[in-house]
């Protein structure tokens, strides 16, 4: 197992946990653990969106091509 999957099994599982404390009676706790769950719907939803509407993603390219030009 490599570190970054070791990394967010303990994350998932920290926050499944975290939800299962504010389910039986911390209520504290739901509208900060539900923000990182209505951000990643939003950002799944606009995903699939994009997909269904025939966008392609953007490649990112870090070099100009006019920049090698002007030296």
């Amino acid at each position: 197992m490599t570190v970054l999957r070791a990394t967010l099994l303990v994350a998932v599982l920290l926050y499944v946990t975290l939800w299962v404390l504010a389910i039986n009676g911390s209520s504290d706790l739901v509208v900060p653990l539900a923000i990182p769950a209505i951000l990643a719907a939003m950002i799944i939803l606009g995903v699939v969106l994009q997909r269904y509407m025939g966008i392609t993603p953007r490649k990112p390219h870090f070099r100009d091509p006019e920049d090698d030009q002007k030296s």
